[in-house]
């Protein structure tokens, strides 16, 4: 699961017991995705500690039933079943002007930053649990940070803008937080319906994401009427904590499925031709 934080606290699990100018300095270089300063020191996210990260293993399945999909998943023989309840995503992804975030996918670099808003339910109208996320790669390691944000309006009258005066400045985020969001634009909306599966050790995880859509979204003039289904494919997502790696083939040799390092954020960006 992420970290919650705010502005008076961040989990142990990823920062330790770092004071806030610390704090500060780590969190804006979790933001742009470059070296930043602590104690006089160049860092980077390779020296950062990954240790309670965990590893999420993506398939890219095409052209076969969710159902045939769902059959290898609970007949796996570490046993999966079906857990919480099937809902939908969805999110809007932040990326710099050079859409650097993307770049960063599309170069295959190892260590990278994502940064989006995220929320479950309707995609339009009052959006009333929204959660601001930080998604850090080593690798194949991930972590989040969280930052829940007040609700908001999402319609045509949505904007860069309104986002930063009504929703970020309103949300209670520190303050280095909202001054380095302003350097980020609108980049994609997108939305999916998802399914969640926990193996018979609770070790193990899996999403299962499909009925995809892509939205444009820009910083100004959101009609959302330019937008792409993505019905055709699903994404199947393993996820477990690094120290369970060593047993993980016994469960791929049973998925005839193609790993891959499909990124839903990137998909959208090439579907609507930026």
């Amino acid at each position: 699961m992420g970290v919650i934080a705010s502005y008076n606290y961040v989990s142990s699990g990823w920062i330790f017991n770092y004071c806030k100018p610390k704090l500060c300095a780590f969190a804006i270089y979790l933001c742009l995705g470059i070296n930043y300063i602590l104690e006089n020191k160049t860092m980077k996210i390779s020296s950062l500690n990954f240790e309670n990260a965990r590893y999420e293993r993506k398939f890219l399945i095409s052209d076969v039933d969710i159902k045939e999909i769902e059959y290898f998943i609970k007949f796996n023989p570490i046993m999966f079943s079906e857990i919480f309840y099937e809902r939908r995503v969805n999110n809007i992804y932040l990326d710099s002007v050079d859409f650097g975030s993307y770049a960063d996918n599309i170069n295959g670099n190892l260590h990278k930053a994502k940064i989006r808003i995220r929320w479950y339910g309707k995609i339009f109208g009052k959006i009333s649990k929204p959660v601001l996320e930080i998604k850090i790669k080593n690798g194949e390691l991930g972590k989040k940070m969280k930052f829940p944000l007040r609700p908001f309006l999402l319609n045509k009258n949505f904007s860069k803008g309104y986002l930063q005066k009504e929703v970020f400045n309103k949300s209670n985020l520190p303050r280095w937080l909202v001054e380095n969001l302003k350097l980020y634009n609108l980049a994609l909306l997108n939305s999916y319906k998802r399914m969640y599966f926990i193996s018979s050790n609770k070790q193990y995880r899996i999403t299962l994401d499909k009925d995809m859509v892509f939205f444009k979204i820009q910083d100004t003039k959101n009609s959302f009427k330019d937008f792409e289904f993505e019905r055709r494919n699903v994404i199947l997502e393993l996820k477990y904590k690094r120290k369970n790696d060593l047993k993980i083939s016994q469960i791929t040799q049973h998925f005839p499925f193609r790993l891959t390092k499909s990124s839903k954020y990137v998909c959208g960006i090439d579907l609507l031709d930026y």
